[in-house]
C-alpha cells in the first residue's frame, strides 16, 4: 500500500520539513550549545528522573528503570525544546529522536512532568475549530478512518471490530469478550427491546448496530461518512442476513431527520462524539430532540476531559484531525437547550487504558505487516499515538464517559440500576 502519512489531511504543515534529513553541518561532533541545551533538559528534569538524555555522540544509558531519549541532530533538539507536545510526536515517528527503553515509562514520565510544571503558553498551541461543517468533518473522518479495512483489523477484536473503549467486566476478560460486555452493558442501560427503532450516529464498521438487532431485536439506522467502514458494514450485513434490520446510511448524522423525524424510540453515539465540536452541540441536541418518539431515550459514549482543554497539539495534527474530547459541562449543551434529561453518568476511563493495552499489543504482534502496508514513520507514529493514549487515561488526562439521558417529562425510567448492575448483569465486579 506504502501510503504516506507525512502530509495530514485537512491541517496546516508543520513549520520543517517533516522527515527531512537534517543539516551536515549540525552532524558532526555536537557543540557548546549541544551541550548547553543537552543539561537544560537534564536539570529541569532532575536527579530522580528515570530519563536520561543523549546527543548523536553518544550511548543511552542501559541502567535497567531507565529510559533514554537520544537526539540524532541539533535541529531536532531546538525543535523539540521550543515545543514538545507539538514536535515530540513528528521528530520521534521520522527517527529523529530515538527512545531506548521502555516507551510507556517515558510517555508516564512527560505526563507527571507536566503535571508539576504546567503546560506551554498557549500561544504555541496550534488553533481548532469548535464547529466543524460537513465538509471538514468529511475530510477528517476520512484522514482517520479510511486508512484501510484491513489495517485496523490487525489490532481490533475480531468479533466486532470495534474501535472504542471496551467494558472488562472481569479484569481476565481478553479483549472481545470486554467489546462484548461493552455492548451489553450499553444496551442494558437504553433497556433496548425487540421491535424497537434505533438511530445511530457514527457507526464505524458496524459492529454494534449488528449486535443490536442480532441480539435485542432492535431496527437500527446507522449513519456514517466513512466509506471504507460503511463498504465493511454493509458486506457483515448481508453475511449475517441482518440487512432488513439494520441499514447503513453513508451520510453525515446531520442529516438524519430528513430521513425519520420523530420515528426513533433510542438515539445511541459510540465514539462520534469527540468529531463533533462543542460549536455543534446545541444542533446537535436540537436533532436528538427531533429523531425521538415523546418517550424516547439515549445514550452517547465519548472521550471527554475533566477540564476544557485542547487536544494534544500532534495528535490533532497527524493522527485525529478537528477531534475534541469535551467535559461534561459542555456535553450539557446538548441536553439543557432541548429538554432532555441525563439519568445516569459512568466513567469507565480505566477500561479505555485497559483496552488501548490490548490494541497496542496486538499492533506490536503484527508490527511488520503494518511497515509493509505503510512505512516505519508510519509504525513509530502510531505506536507512539496508542501509546501515549494509554498513559493519558492512566493519568487523567482522558476520562470516558457514557450519558444516559431521555425526555425530561418521560416518568417511564427505572428505580434502581440492578438491571444493569445486579447479580446476574456483567459489570458487577469493579474493574482494578
Amino acid at each position: 500500500m506504502n501510503r504516506s502519512r507525512l502530509e495530514p489531511l485537512g491541517v496546516p504543515s508543520s513549520e520543517y520539513g517533516f522527515g527531512s534529513a537534517a543539516e551536515p553541518s549540525v552532524r558532526g561532533q555536537p557543540a557548546g550549545l549541544d551541550r548547553w541545551l543537552k543539561k537544560q533538559i537534564t536539570e529541569r528534569l532532575g536527579d530522580s528522573s528515570p530519563v536520561r538524555v543523549a546527543l548523536w555522540d553518544e550511548k543511552p544509558d542501559a541502567q535497567e528503570g531507565r529510559v533514554t531519549v537520544q537526539f540524532t541532530d541539533r535541529r531536532a533538539l531546538l525543535q523539540l525544546l521550543a515545543n514538545p507536545e507539538l514536535h515530540f510526536g513528528d521528530l520521534y515517528s521520522a527517527g529523529r529522536i530515538h527512545v531506548h527503553g521502555d516507551l510507556l515509562m517515558l510517555l508516564g514520565q512527560a505526563y507527571a512532568y507536566a503535571e508539576r510544571h504546567g503546560k506551554l503558553p498557549g500561544w504555541l498551541e496550534r488553533g481548532r475549530r469548535l464547529a466543524p461543517d460537513l465538509s471538514e468533518s468529511r475530510r477528517n473522518i476520512h484522514h482517520h478512518y479510511d486508512i484501510g479495512n484491513d489495517f485496523y483489523r490487525l489490532w481490533l477484536d475480531r468479533e466486532a471490530l470495534q474501535y472504542t473503549c471496551a467494558y472488562f467486566a472481569d479484569p481476565d476478560m481478553t479483549i472481545e469478550q470486554a467489546q462484548q460486555a461493552k455492548m451489553h452493558h450499553v444496551c442494558r442501560k437504553l433497556r433496548l427491546k425487540p421491535g424497537e427503532k434505533v438511530v445511530e450516529a457514527g457507526g464505524g464498521w458496524g459492529g454494534f448496530a449488528l449486535f443490536m438487532a442480532k441480539h435485542y431485536g432492535a431496527h437500527v439506522r446507522s449513519f456514517n461518512i466513512s466509506k471504507e467502514q460503511i463498504a465493511y458494514a454493509r458486506e457483515w450485513a448481508g453475511r449475517e442476513t441482518l440487512t432488513g434490520s439494520v441499514e447503513f446510511v453513508e451520510d453525515d448524522y446531520r442529516n438524519a431527520a430528513s430521513t425519520g423525524a420523530g420515528a426513533y424510540d433510542v438515539f445511541v453515539s459510540i465514539g462520534m462524539l469527540e468529531h463533533v465540536g462543542p460549536g455543534n452541540y446545541p444542533a446537535l441536541g436540537k436533532l436528538i430532540d427531533s429523531l425521538l418518539k415523546p418517550e424516547g431515550r439515549g445514550l452517547i459514549h465519548s472521550i471527554g476531559r475533566d477540564r476544557a482543554e485542547r487536544l494534544n497539539p500532534w495528535i490533532d495534527k497527524r493522527i485525529f484531525p478537528g477531534a475534541y474530547p469535551p467535559t461534561l459541562r459542555e456535553m450539557m449543551d446538548i441536553f439543557e437547550p432541548n429538554h432532555l434529561s441525563v439519568l445516569d453518568v459512568e466513567n469507565i476511563r480505566l477500561h479505555y487504558a485497559e483496552t488501548l493495552r490490548a490494541w497496542l499489543a496486538r499492533y506490536e504482534e503484527n508490527v511488520d505487516t503494518v511497515r509493509s502496508m505503510f512505512d516505519e514513520t508510519f509504525v513509530r507514529a502510531w505506536r507512539l499515538y496508542l501509546a501515549g493514549s494509554i498513559m493519558a487515561f492512566v493519568r487523567g488526562k482522558l476520562q470516558l464517559f457514557q450519558v444516559l439521558f431521555a425526555r425530561s417529562r418521560v416518568n417511564a425510567i427505572p428505580w434502581t440500576r440492578a438491571d444493569i448492575y445486579g447479580e446476574d448483569a456483567p459489570g458487577r465486579s469493579s474493574f482494578e
